[in-house]
């Protein structure tokens, strides 16, 4: 598995996840919730959205083949998700609406669907088609740890950042998802095309 590695690979699975979790443009949800006395457990949140995502990361498949779907299929459904919520990022936008009852913070909102939302899980998925399954791993582990740092210090990192800061990031990393999206479709669609002709 470790020959599998690759740090491209790694490094480009670690700039979706990061653009698609988006713990970053996630930070005045955040702070809300804690002003409105909602706790928020940066280690309880950061370990149970890094189980569901690896959970689903390998349980993924297994639901994919009990529906017939290939990977390359999902991958290039996948790709209108990230493409959605690049979209989300750039437009100010809200597509994906979360109308379900927020009674626990550290649970709904900030773990279902802020970090292991349908973006992430789709995301995962999506990268399974392209890149060795080590180097999406270390990639997921690297942002979990930034989640935490995050979460954990989210008052002195909007503070260091500030608003102006975290709405370019935002933006930035929407129009880096946004052509991540166009690339996973074209390389995916290319392979169903394939798979047609034969």
């Amino acid at each position: 598995m470790l020959s599998n590695f690759d740090f491209q690979q790694m490094a480009s699975a670690f700039i979706v996840l990061f653009a698609v979790i988006d713990i970053i443009g996630s930070i005045p949800i955040i702070v809300e919730l804690k002003r409105r006395g909602k706790g928020v457990n940066a280690l309880k949140a950061t370990t149970i959205s890094f189980g569901l995502m690896v959970g689903f990361f390998y349980v993924g498949d297994y639901i994919l083949q009990l529906f017939h779907v290939d990977i390359e299929s999902f991958a290039v459904a996948g790709s209108f998700i990230i493409f959605l919520l690049a979209l989300e990022m750039i437009l100010d936008i809200e597509i994906f609406k979360n109308q379900g009852p927020i009674k626990e913070a550290t649970l709904v909102p900030l773990v279902f669907p802020l970090l292991a939302g349908a973006g992430s899980f789709t995301t995962l998925l999506s990268l399974r088609a392209e890149y060795a399954s080590i180097n999406i791993l270390v990639a997921l582990i690297l942002n979990m740890i930034w989640v935490y740092f995050v979460v954990r210090m989210t008052a002195k990192v909007e503070k260091i950042l500030g608003k102006g800061g975290i709405y370019m990031i935002r933006k930035f990393f929407g129009i880096i998802l946004l052509a991540i999206s166009v690339r996973l479709f074209t390389s995916n669609i290319a392979l169903l095309f394939d798979g047609l002709q034969k």
